[in-house]
């Protein structure tokens, strides 16, 4: 009887302890400062996916290898941004693009974008209020280009075969601007084609063409390419016409462009510039548009490989020109 008695009280400390241990195994273990705490938090989400569509110009200009290199460093250094460079018809296009919201960047001439932000010129009836600039560029020359040496001035045009770039783009309206200041009628003294770049050149390697206009940075590609194989020839803007135009158009300056900037060019050119410049719309994201500024001029050399004009691009010169309001996300940055 005194075995049995002893055997179930064995029994029952045995079942009270294995109870114990069951409930110290089921309560949570006390905080130890010693021992870091998991964390609750879930990880960090990836940014949200910003699509960045860069209205650029033709493959052979200057806008179309920046806006690449301005794609690669905004997909490189602002997470979640994905930038594309567009082929386009140039500025006056672009800035189309840009009032229809199929691009969100566009490159531009400062003349062009004045005339859409006050709706006048080709803008007339078309007033774009909300277009913002992020920075200007570089200054991009008017050229008159020929493979004829016996073209020397802009009235030696009349009668000829005058490509006068892309329907709707910032040259067209220069080759106008500057035809019209020499006293001739764009629609009667010259035949105009409208040629992109690469078109013009390739016209005047075929003999389709006399003279070439273009508005951009030098050297230019397309004039580079047609000067491999014939001597190139640079039409001066200067005495009275450059005059009148820089009279009646305030963004206007004179430039010069160096002797032997393409071959076949002897001297010094004396011509009018505009200034290339970044647009926006006025709803652009404050941050984006900050984050678009700040990471093209702490990714200089990028912007330089891109093509030669790409040293003029400094933050120093980014709002000479500004020819439109600044984007508050623009002028936070060149403020700090």
């Amino acid at each position: 009887m005194k075995k049995t008695l002893s055997l179930l009280m064995v029994l029952m400390l045995a079942l009270s302890m294995l109870a114990g241990c069951s409930q110290k195994a089921a309560d949570p273990a006390p905080a130890d400062s010693s021992t870091p705490a998991e964390s609750s938090e879930a990880p960090a989400a990836p940014a949200e996916q910003v699509f960045v569509n860069i209205g650029t110009g033709g493959t052979a200009g200057t806008y179309f290898p920046l806006g690449g290199a301005f794609a690669e460093i905004w997909n490189n250094n602002i997470p979640g941004v994905n930038a594309t460079a567009q082929s386009t018809g140039a500025s006056v296009a672009n800035i189309n693009l840009l009032m229809d919201k199929k691009v969100e960047v566009v490159i531009v001439q400062n003349d062009i974008a004045m005339y859409a932000h006050d709706g006048v010129k080709m803008f007339e009836g078309q007033k774009f209020d909300n277009l913002r600039g992020l920075s200007t560029l570089y200054s991009e020359p008017l050229q008159i280009v020929t493979t004829d040496p016996n073209i020397t001035s802009v009235q030696d045009l009349k009668g000829k075969k005058v490509a006068v770039g892309a329907i709707g783009s910032g040259v067209e309206a220069n080759a106008r601007q500057i035809i019209e200041a020499a006293g001739l009628d764009f629609d009667n003294d010259i035949e105009a084609k409208f040629l992109s770049f690469s078109e013009a050149s390739s016209g005047l390697k075929d003999k389709q063409v006399e003279v070439a206009f273009l508005t951009a940075g030098i050297p230019t590609a397309a004039i580079q390419d047609l000067s491999a194989q014939n001597d190139v020839f640079i039409v001066p803007i200067d005495g009275d016409i450059a005059s009148k135009l820089m009279s009646e158009y305030s963004f206007f300056t004179e430039y010069v462009i160096p002797a032997e900037t393409y071959k076949g060019q002897a001297a010094d050119v004396h011509t009018l510039t505009v200034k290339s410049m970044l647009c926006v719309s006025a709803d652009l994201d404050d941050e984006l548009a900050y984050q678009l500024t700040k990471q093209i001029y702490e990714n200089h050399d990028r912007v330089v490989a891109a093509h030669n004009v790409g040293k003029y691009i400094t933050k120093d010169t980014a709002t000479e020109g500004m020819s439109v309001p600044l984007h508050p996300g623009a002028e936070r940055y060149f403020n700090e």
